[in-house]
């Protein structure tokens, strides 16, 4: 018995089968690509909606730290009030409690007073002057303008003056 099969047609079962994975692997293909385009898209609408959440979350802390501070707009008010009436007790006790209601207001948001008491910190200090004193060297001798923190971050610096050794006499 003979095989009936030409050499023509074992070339075309391969090159039907050729086509077969070929029509397979770019139904796999672009199935990839359909899904990487999705990704893409839900990444993007993602990072569009992040964005927007984070705008949205610094206008309500501005609304919270402006909601905040209208009290001490009231008093400064009151106090403009009083100044413009020549009452001079109520104009100090009126700036007292201007001062009080914000500084409560900016420690409520997290703000404190860099301490001065002490050595000299690079961290928090910026020294604008050096001083001969009897004291250490490096201790803090005058505060020329007070320095603040957010939390652990420096928001300004304590400018101050610092003490170096009186010179020897000769």
């Amino acid at each position: 018995m003979t095989d009936h099969t030409s050499p023509e047609a074992g070339v075309e079962t391969g090159l039907d089968r050729l086509g077969a994975r070929l029509a397979e692997l770019e139904s796999e293909r672009d199935a990839y690509l359909d899904q990487l385009k999705r990704v893409a898209a839900d990444f993007d609408n993602y990072r569009k909606r992040a964005a927007r959440d984070q705008e949205a979350l610094v206008a309500r802390a501005h609304e919270r730290l402006v909601k905040e501070l209208l009290p001490v707009l009231d008093d400064l008010e009151r106090a403009l009030q009083a100044a413009s009436e020549h009452e001079e007790a109520k104009l100090e006790e009126g700036v007292r409690l201007v001062h009080r209601s914000l500084a409560a207001a900016l420690e409520r948001e997290g703000l404190s007073e860099i301490e001065t008491d002490g050595r000299f910190d690079p961290h928090v200090h910026e020294a604008l002057l050096a001083q001969p004193s009897d004291l250490d060297e490096g201790q803090v001798i005058q505060v020329l303008q007070k320095g603040y923190k957010l939390g652990d971050r420096v928001l300004r610096p304590a400018r101050v003056v610092v003490a170096t050794p009186r010179p020897k006499e000769e």
